[in-house]
């Protein structure tokens, strides 16, 4: 497939998206002090570049899956936010009944696959759900992002090296934000270029900018369409940065404040809102309208969290397999 054009029409709907994303993550932090949203909470403000741009090269029938960092993935991907935030909220219109909560959300109906808490545990999945696509003969891709700590783990080696193997069309992209929890890339290895482990298995590999959509995009269709050609996977490291800490338990003591906010003017909505305005795409009436209907959904999806109803204990039994008779366990 050809490149798509980046028109006024995409630079404005990655303004929205991306300052959706941005306000729903800032809205969960908030909840989550109010004790609304219990467990862990990781945040994905800075890194909305990589999402952004990826949407744009694919299409419906694609597969998606990711680690816990995945509350506006599924969002991009067309699972309405409100019931994403009533996930969070451990509420019964979740979109896993609220049994997953932060890092598990899924949604088989917008082909978003999790949402997984162990690290690394969804990239052996990735190259699993791009077998099945092959087998199948679905034309379809799977994109499997993992963090830079993710690399580490020996399932991402067996993974990259089946794929290889076996010409699999899954994109294999690692959102580099430079640190696993509060472990730097440097202390974990003896090089920083993360794109360079695909040379190990002849995979074509790449580093990317991940705090600019218009840049990260064409990288990664161009790997979307060698996977769909039947051409194999493709190892992307998209170099982004998050804002906040790992989790909301993170005291960030391994980074300055300098540090962020020199990534800070990069920011992937500021360098978006930048070309919308210097190319005079939309007035500041506009993209006040915009900020006011991003700020609208936020209040809608929050209300209707609110007012949807806790799991009762027997829905406990819905979703998992029991054995009726078993001594230990009363049923409904």
């Amino acid at each position: 497939m050809a490149k798509k054009k980046i028109t006024k029409k995409v630079y404005l709907q990655w303004y929205e998206d991306m300052l959706f994303w941005r306000k729903f993550e800032d809205k969960a932090s908030a909840l989550y002090i109010q004790q609304k949203i219990r467990g862990f909470l990781h945040l994905y403000n800075g890194q909305e570049g990589v999402l952004a741009g990826s949407l744009f090269a694919i299409e419906d029938k694609d597969r998606f899956i990711t680690a816990y960092r995945n509350h506006v993935q599924p969002i991009g991907r067309g699972v309405p936010p409100e019931k994403v935030m009533a996930e969070l909220m451990g509420r019964i219109t979740g979109t896993s009944n609220g049994n997953g909560g932060s890092m598990h959300m899924f949604s088989k109906e917008h082909n978003f696959y999790g949402g997984h808490g162990i690290v690394g545990g969804q990239i052996p999945l990735g190259a699993g759900l791009a077998y099945a696509d092959k087998y199948l003969g679905n034309e379809a891709i799977t994109l499997c992002y993992m963090g830079d700590g993710a690399v580490r783990q020996g399932a991402f080696h067996e993974a990259m090296n089946l794929a290889m193997l076996w010409t699999l069309p899954v994109v294999f992209i690692v959102e580099n934000n430079g640190y696993a929890m509060g472990t730097s890339v440097e202390r974990t290895a003896n090089h920083t270029d993360i794109y360079k482990l695909g040379l190990g298995y002849e995979m074509p590999c790449e580093a990317v900018d991940g705090m600019d959509p218009s840049k990260f995009y064409p990288v990664i269709q161009e790997a979307v369409d060698r996977a769909r050609a039947g051409k194999g996977p493709t190892l992307l490291e998209a170099r982004t940065y998050r804002y906040k800490g790992h989790s909301m338990s993170d005291p960030q003591a391994y980074r300055s404040k300098d540090e962020v906010a020199e990534f800070q003017k990069r920011d992937p909505i500021g360098i978006v809102q930048k070309v919308i305005q210097d190319k005079n795409y939309a007035s500041d009436e506009q993209l006040q309208e915009i900020e006011d209907r991003v700020k609208q959904k936020l209040k809608d999806c929050v209300k209707y969290a609110e007012e949807s109803e806790f799991p009762k204990p027997e829905n406990l039994y819905d979703d998992v397999y029991i054995q009726k008779d078993y001594p230990f366990i009363k049923t409904p």
